[in-house]
């Protein structure tokens, strides 16, 4: 039996759970409760876990960030040194050290889950449950071969305790790091490995397909990154074909999957959060296939549900950003500035809290500046933006991919002397040894053909540009595709070779419709026109002018439109401080 003192905290306790699961939740009285148990001095076991539910409850339904974190500290100094105390210990090192790493005290989180991590081996649960963490935040902050160490402890640990679906989830998040590191030669034999592990699967079939999912997301990813745009076509109709089976109304549930063994009691993401994942991948895809209006499409029904899950889980920002990206370069491709500055700038306002995502992601926001000032025909805003790039970014594609657009502005302003310079950087030859993706090789051809067309050397662009041309193709990447047919058509006018010009133009203009590419058809409407001028096709003619009109009206509404923005002046942004916008940009339509 209960002595008095006994019965006074458990019926506190009793009470605060009552007040808790009340409908609605009385947290307030809650908490004056369990802060009630801790003026009986309970026993230590008692006052550790009434700290971690303070410190639970406090975060979870107020704002009161540094007393909850105060209690949370408590319960973790109590709990270390009490024997069996396995769920309040663990659970107090994890909320801990997930509260440190939000308040961007990562030094503070590591110690406490290597300490938890070190208690932790007798609890299989738990001590995976850990080591996910932490590799986490060292992935977090780009520290890609600890975490990968930890993983690799992970895989092995897993293996010995018979957890096969974790040691699984182990092996695809070591994959993950190295996809991104861009280190594909060795993604690659390791995703294959893991997917035998998947398909010869004799375990829980739920289980199989969660797996299945995570292995797919990784293979359409690898394909991406390398450039492999047709490649992608099979996984990807796999992977939507598997989240259906998942997110459907016959799915199963969280407790489905992970089944009776503690061990495997993980779930990589939740079924909300894999919708999104897949529509993000698709959309990812649809661009670099060329499909701007459908990747645009599939980011605008998505968005919405990023922004309410981002409300829940911040580290969703994280794909919010990576959404906005995408959308302002389909926005810029069809010709629609105005818009993709008020994406840039929702894409700013979303780091400007957050030191972290600046960090992150602040190369991606002068990439996606440079390109709005580089189509406003703001020329040194545009070099200025391409240049910080350069000084910031460690990711050799967005290196690739800011030098080729500079060197496209030089060859344009006649500026030979630092096209010369940037020449040995974008080489295709030079890009293919270092395994860089296959769109951007395809794109340095371009850059080659451009700069021999300017020198007048057309047999030289001509080559560079079937070079280009054969790489678009046999990957699917249709604008790409479509710029190299527009200035072939373009070279051939030139060369009054009308036949072959026309033979170019006419299927570029089909493929910039479909993409939409307003830029390329106004590039390739003015060689129609006069293509049917040196053919004496007047009607013809006419209506090449008429649609040349129509594209050069569009484009130059917009133009204004952009330029009128407050938003506009972004493209002066240089600096670590974030700049100032006028009003705040309303969301996408």
């Amino acid at each position: 039996m209960a002595s008095s003192q006994d019965a006074w905290y458990l019926s506190l306790l009793g009470l605060a759970e009552n007040f808790r699961r009340a409908n609605p939740p009385q947290i307030k009285c809650c908490i004056q409760c369990l802060q009630a148990v801790l003026t009986f001095a309970p026993p230590v076991r008692v006052e550790a876990r009434t700290h971690l539910q303070l410190g639970n409850i406090l975060l979870n339904h107020t704002k009161n960030i540094d007393i909850a974190r105060q209690h949370l500290e408590q319960a973790w100094s109590i709990s270390q040194s009490i024997n069996a105390f396995d769920e309040v210990k663990f659970e107090t090192a994890s909320v801990l050290a997930d509260l440190y790493d939000q308040q961007s005290l990562s030094h503070l989180a590591k110690p406490i889950l290597r300490k938890a991590i070190e208690l932790s081996q007798h609890s299989i649960y738990w001590h995976c449950r850990l080591i996910f963490q932490l590799a986490q935040i060292h992935a977090t902050e780009r520290n890609y071969e600890v975490a990968s160490s930890l993983l690799g402890v992970g895989v092995d640990y897993a293996h010995i305790s018979a957890a096969n679906y974790t040691r699984v989830l182990f092996l695809l998040s070591r994959c993950m790091l190295l996809l991104a590191e861009k280190k594909l030669t060795e993604v690659s034999p390791m995703l294959v490995q893991t997917g035998m592990l998947i398909e010869n699967w004799q375990g829980n079939q739920y289980q199989k397909e969660y797996l299945r999912v995570f292995f797919l997301v990784l293979q359409v990813g690898l394909f991406l990154a390398a450039g492999q745009v047709k490649s992608v076509d099979p996984c990807l109709k796999q992977l939507q074909q598997s989240i259906q089976n998942i997110i459907g109304p016959m799915g199963p549930t969280d407790e489905m999957v992970c089944g009776p063994n503690v061990g495997d009691a993980f779930i990589w993401m939740p079924k909300t959060h894999l919708k999104v994942v897949v529509y993000l991948i698709t959309v990812m895809h649809s661009m670099q296939a060329g499909y701007m209006d459908r990747a645009h499409k599939n980011a605008t029904k998505v968005y919405s549900e990023i922004e309410r899950l981002k409300h829940e889980k911040p580290s969703f920002a994280t794909f919010q950003l990576q959404l906005l990206e995408h959308m302002v370069m389909c926005q810029l491709v069809m010709g629609e500035k105005a818009e993709a500055l008020n994406e840039i700038a929702q894409a700013v306002q979303l780091c400007q809290p957050n030191p972290r995502l600046m960090m992150l992601h602040k190369p991606q926001l002068h990439t996606l500046l440079g390109l709005y000032a580089m189509s406003m025909n703001c020329m040194e805003a545009a070099e200025a933006q391409f240049s910080s790039v350069l000084q910031s970014s460690k990711d050799r594609d967005l290196w690739t991919f800011a030098n080729l657009n500079l060197a496209i502005m030089y060859l344009r302003g006649r500026l030979d002397q630092q096209f010369a310079t940037l020449a040995p950087r974008i080489s295709p030859e030079a890009l293919k040894k270092q395994g860089t993706k296959i769109s951007l090789q395809a794109a340095a051809y371009y850059v080659q053909g451009l700069q021999a067309f300017f020198q007048g050397q057309h047999n030289e662009a001509k080559r560079y540009l079937r070079e280009m041309l054969s790489l678009a193709n046999a990957e699917g990447l249709n604008r790409l595709t479509s710029c190299s047919l527009v200035l072939l058509g373009q070279i051939y006018l030139s060369l009054e070779n009308s036949n072959d010009s026309m033979n170019m133009v006419k299927p570029a203009m089909h493929l910039a419709s479909k993409i939409p590419d307003l830029h390329i058809q106004l590039w390739a409407s003015a060689i129609l026109k006069d293509l049917y001028r040196m053919c004496h096709d007047p009607v013809n003619e006419n209506e090449a002018q008429a649609m040349h009109t129509k594209y050069s009206q569009i484009l130059l509404e917009d133009h204004f439109t952009a330029s009128g923005m407050p938003e506009h002046s972004l493209i002066n942004w240089l600096d670590e401080a974030f700049p100032q916008m006028l009003a705040p940009p309303s969301g996408p339509l």
